[in-house]
């Protein structure tokens, strides 16, 4: 009894019910699928571990109902009439049988970006599963089933059929398909509560994506510029619509990418051989669009990351190829003493990559001004430190230094001169923070000195506007002007007020009658230094005592007579014959 509870799920028998007659059967086929989607993998796009699920389910429910297909030794076919719908589990047979088809196919179409003959396979699943939504929808039409279990079994067969249609690339019978859904089920969530409406209307998100992608396909050049949109939109939210729309849009760079040869920078046109190289190349326009469209942070955020991650895989393809390139590593100039095209190339997406680290921080850092000149913090936000400020500016200046040692450009001298400029110009905001971070800690010296350093970089930098690209404006840079002056300001007057605080209040008789020399280290206003008798030092000096040094003459030493020491000498031994006759009468020497 247990396993016949568990294996009817999210089922139930409605009487007298809004939709059907009394003791109609009713399932709630899409509240059922969504809710094991969710709890059995899909959370997180795991279609292996879904279709497992689909068919340890689908083995209880034949168990359950006694509905076997023969035994171990053999295999006999059952299919379900409409006379057996005594119980609404028979329903989930067919149900689970297509979902189970339907999981086995996405697993197979994530599989296929590898290896591509898997798509065979992955067109008979998804014929399996419209075999199966079409056997659901045919049981419902029994008068057993109530209205809205009719309404839906069509939509979910409508919907599996656009699928298969959609992987086929019938456009125009996929857009039917997909339409006939969106219909019945936007018809089911105006007949419920909103609550109810929920799951109806992300079930009609879900379709739209593919909807605007058969029109494109179709003829309607705008429809590429709606899923980019879409893509905007959901980027907060993530999941199976993002991976969809991402799938989609880089099945349209690919077809638009087809039509790419070659691409021209900084005056020089080189040939573009790779499919990944053409699509990324496409996409920066697209980028740049919604960069412009996006009003938050956040989203700004995720767009960069996500063309960060696009730059990294691109830079990778294209390192493999030259590696793999024989001609380009035994010769990487051409005839006129320039890099090859394969490294001019490189150089072009390595300084896309960095350019875009650049405006990254850039907006980061922009977004940290605004909050630290804020009084109150946002909600749920730290107030950002001087400290974090002061990195990104130096990622920056790193990132603009790798770009001058980009290969192939080290004789652009105007390359060269416009990424100094604008190095010289982010020195005077790492200048200006560094000096505030200086501030905090009540480091006056050295915060005026990195004022004045920031005075100085500014000076330099007032060329850098208006030539190249991305440059700082003309207005960032006199309003760090403006502000480093009242800055500096601040901190001579902030100087001054700590040392009045150190100083030591001092009593007029203390040292009102010392002389000027004794109170040195004290200052003290005395008007007697100004008159005629200055009390400077006291004069005439009084007496000290100092100790005596005692000094020894010894006269007597130059007559005193020592005695002789020869004796005590020791004598050296003597050789020879001289010496042997001496040594027997002996003669000493």
């Amino acid at each position: 009894m247990a396993d016949s509870c568990s294996a009817a799920g999210n089922v139930r028998v409605e009487a007298n019910g809004t939709w059907g007659d009394e003791n109609s059967i009713a399932v709630e086929i899409l509240f059922t699928i969504k809710g094991s989607q969710q709890q059995h993998g899909l959370r997180h796009g795991d279609y292996q571990r879904y279709r497992g699920y689909c068919a340890r389910r689908l083995r209880r429910l034949r168990k359950s109902l006694n509905f076997k297909m023969g035994n171990r030794h053999k295999f006999v076919g059952r299919k379900v009439s409409p006379d057996m719908l005594v119980d609404p589990r028979f329903l989930l047979l067919a149900l689970v049988n297509a979902e189970r088809a339907w999981s086995y196919a996405m697993q197979l179409k994530q599989e296929a970006n590898t290896e591509p003959r898997k798509r065979f396979h992955l067109t008979s699943r998804l014929r399996k599963a419209v075999k199966h939504a079409l056997e659901l929808e045919r049981l419902c039409e029994s008068e057993r089933v109530d209205a809205r279990t009719k309404l839906e079994a069509q939509a979910y067969s409508a919907y599996m059929l656009g699928m298969l249609q959609f992987e086929l690339q019938d456009w125009r019978p996929a857009m039917e398909s997909f339409d006939r859904c969106k219909t019945i089920y936007e018809r089911l969530a105006s007949a419920f509560t909103e609550e109810q409406a929920k799951l109806y209307q992300q079930r009609v998100e879900e379709i739209a994506p593919n909807l605007r992608y058969c029109a494109y396909n179709i003829g309607d050049q705008s429809a590429i510029g709606d899923l980019r949109q879409m893509r905007l939109d959901s980027g907060a939210k993530g999941g199976l619509l993002a991976e969809k729309l991402d799938s989609l849009i880089v099945q349209t760079r690919a077809k638009q990418a087809q039509t790419m040869s070659e691409v021209t920078w900084r005056g020089r046109t080189v040939p573009v051989r790779l499919d990944k190289v053409r699509v990324f190349l496409l996409s920066l326009e697209e980028n740049e669009a919604a960069l412009a469209q996006a009003h938050t942070d956040d989203a700004r955020e995720r767009l960069y990351e996500r063309l960060l991650v696009e730059c990294r895989d691109v830079i990778q393809v294209m390192r493999e190829e030259l590696k793999a390139d024989q001609k380009v590593r035994d010769r990487d100039k051409d005839a006129f003493g320039r890099v090859s095209n394969m490294q001019y190339l490189n150089s072009y997406l390595t300084y896309i990559k960095l350019r875009t680290a650049v405006e990254r921080s850039v907006s980061m850092a922009e977004a940290m001004r605004v909050r630290l000149r804020s009084v109150t913090p946002e909600d749920g936000k730290k107030a950002p430190q001087h400290q974090e400020l002061i990195r990104l500016y130096d990622i920056i200046l790193q990132n603009l230094t790798e770009m001058q040692q980009l290969n192939g450009l080290e004789a652009d001298k105007e390359f060269q001169q416009e990424l100094e400029r604008k190095k010289t110009a982010f020195k005077a905001f790492r200048c200006y923070f560094l000096a505030q971070s200086f501030v905090t800690m009540k480091k006056w010296g050295e915060a005026l000195a990195l004022y004045e350093r920031a005075l100085k970089y500014v000076g330099e930098a007032d060329g850098c506007h208006g030539k190249g690209e991305n440059h700082l404006e003309v207005r960032q840079l006199e309003e760090l002007k403006s502000a480093v002056n009242g800055e500096k300001y601040s901190v001579k007057a902030y100087a001054i007020l700590d040392t009045e605080d150190l100083v030591e209040p001092v009593e007029k008789s203390d040292v009102a009658d010392k002389a000027l020399v004794d109170r040195l280290d004290t200052y003290f206003e005395d008007a007697r230094l100004v008159s005629k008798q200055p009390n400077l030092l006291p004069f005439p000096p009084e007496f000290q005592p100092i100790p005596c040094k005692p000094l020894f003459f010894d006269l007597a030493l130059n007559h005193v007579a020592f005695p002789p020491l020869d004796d005590k000498l020791e004598q050296k031994a003597r050789s020879g014959f001289t010496g042997i006759i001496k040594g027997i009468f002996g003669f000493r020497g």
